[in-house]
């Protein structure tokens, strides 16, 4: 639709920290995406709807037209390095940290790493700058069992109060990146909805700095 504003958004944690940030911009879904099958919303903006999709696919939506903004966090992003995206706020929300992890007291290893995770790209990256060379297994989840069962050595996981590891008898190690939600706006939608696209950049900009009182 040519005068509408697509907005991609993924259910849970992304998206309840996200709404007051749209609420102070005037823009509310009609629908609550928790009880509702919907996937797309309209909102209280006639000009404005809701996709919902996979937080791993955020990125891919916005890249490729199927939504002009997205909200997506950073550990997603870092897993699209050559997206072609303009991301112009950091929302400062949803935050935590991607970090090694391994078992406590392990003993040093030596040779290869056997690395388990869902983020390939950011831990490829990440060993390659420490001149460290590692298997990467992906996993798409339970990722604190691969060193329990002796399958993977570290695991690369986003860690927030750390009580998941901690649990299954794991400690974070290295920090990789601080992770927060981000904007993230497709290139072309930029330049054809620029002013209303513009507007609700300033919107939101402005709604974080009111949130974190700067």
């Amino acid at each position: 639709m040519p005068n509408t504003l697509t907005l991609a958004l993924s259910k849970g944690r992304i998206f309840k920290d996200t709404l007051p940030l749209l609420k102070a911009a005037g823009i509310e879904p009609i629908d609550d995406p928790e009880t509702s099958r919907k996937l797309i919303l309209e909102t209280t903006q006639p000009d404005v709807r809701i996709i919902i999709v996979r937080a791993s696919d955020v990125p891919t939506y916005v890249e490729y037209g199927g939504a002009d903004i997205g909200v997506a966090g950073k550990d997603v992003l870092l897993e699209h390095p050559n997206a072609e995206l303009y991301e112009p706020v950091d929302l400062k929300i949803a935050r935590c940290k991607l970090m090694t992890a391994g078992r406590v007291n392990e003993p040093v290893k030596t040779g290869r790493l056997k690395v388990a995770t869902k983020f390939v790209e950011s831990t490829r990256r990440f060993y390659a700058q420490q001149g460290q060379q590692v298997d990467i297994i992906k996993l798409y989840g339970s990722m604190e069992l691969a060193p329990l069962v002796g399958m993977a050595d570290r695991i690369v996981d986003v860690v927030d109060t750390g009580d998941t590891l901690r649990a299954n008898g794991l400690v974070p190690m290295e920090l990789i990146a601080d992770i927060s939600s981000r904007l993230v706006v497709n290139k072309a939608s930029m330049k054809m909805k620029h002013a209303r696209i513009q507007q609700f950049i300033d919107d939101i900009r402005r709604a974080v700095r009111e949130q974190n009182n700067d």
